[in-house]
């Protein structure tokens, strides 16, 4: 396994923002991380990434255990992520702001901007690579901060809602892109509401609600789940589901 999670809590003031989470990704998958808003996701990779430290529980990360570790170590390791809120660079231009992350391995400005213009061609925006970051379009910017991250040559790359804010068409044309990165030998962790894209991408995943893992399966196990309809829609929803696919 190239990510182990185990039995991790962590509490905010009293407020317990996840809840003895356990699973394991395998090297080579796509593993998504979904679950209704304020489940817990974005806490749980930040503690994965190094931006928290759990109140109890372990990260392991190539069978290393990073729990307490820095982020910048983390990441040297090959373990990057991306934010939910892009923030690039907008007075440099799109190449600068991808060389940022090759500076990671890359000490040569020269060295960096060339595989800026690498990462650049993979995410699709190959063609303005000179164009000033503040400029991008939203989804753009998704792509940006992609491909930064995929500039410091990770093994495991965590994309936070990298779909989000986009319209069907551009989610639909991001998704080869995340193929490939995992083609190319990138094991990646996803927090996703784009169900679409979940489902089209993802080998397994586990869905979270109010810190708690609930239930861990294939996509479509995931989501005919009674329990996963239950911490999206509301209490007595799955029961309400299932009777009504029982009479059709």
């Amino acid at each position: 396994m190239i990510l182990r999670v185990e039995h991790v809590s962590r509490s905010f003031q009293g407020l317990a923002a996840l809840t003895d989470v356990s699973f394991a990704v395998p090297q080579g998958q796509i593993f998504a991380l979904i679950g209704p808003n304020g489940a817990g996701k974005t806490t749980l990779f930040s503690v994965i990434s190094g931006f928290l430290v759990p109140d109890t529980g372990k990260t392991f990360f190539e069978d290393r255990d990073v729990t307490s570790m820095q982020p910048h170590r983390i990441a040297a390791l090959g373990l990057v992520r991306t934010f939910q809120i892009t923030r690039p660079f907008a007075r440099q231009s799109v190449r600068e702001n991808i060389a940022v992350g090759a500076h990671l391995r890359l000490r040569r400005r020269r060295d960096a901007l060339d595989r800026a213009a690498k990462i650049a061609g993979v995410v699709g925006l190959g063609d303005r690579l000179d164009q000033s970051a503040g400029t991008l379009t939203i989804a753009g910017r998704k792509r940006l901060e992609l491909a930064r991250a995929l500039a410091t040559s990770p093994r495991l790359l965590l994309l936070d809602e990298v779909m989000a804010g986009l319209n069907p068409t551009e989610v639909e044309a991001i998704v080869p892109v995340i193929k490939t990165i995992r083609d190319g030998g990138v094991t990646i962790v996803l927090v996703e509401h784009v169900m679409q894209a979940v489902m089209s991408l993802a080998d397994r995943g586990i869905v979270l609600n109010d810190g708690r893992m609930v239930v861990e399966g294939s996509p479509r196990e995931l989501v005919s789940d009674p329990r996963v309809i239950e911490a999206y829609l509301g209490a007595g929803a799955g029961k309400r589901f299932q009777a009504v696919a029982g009479h059709a």
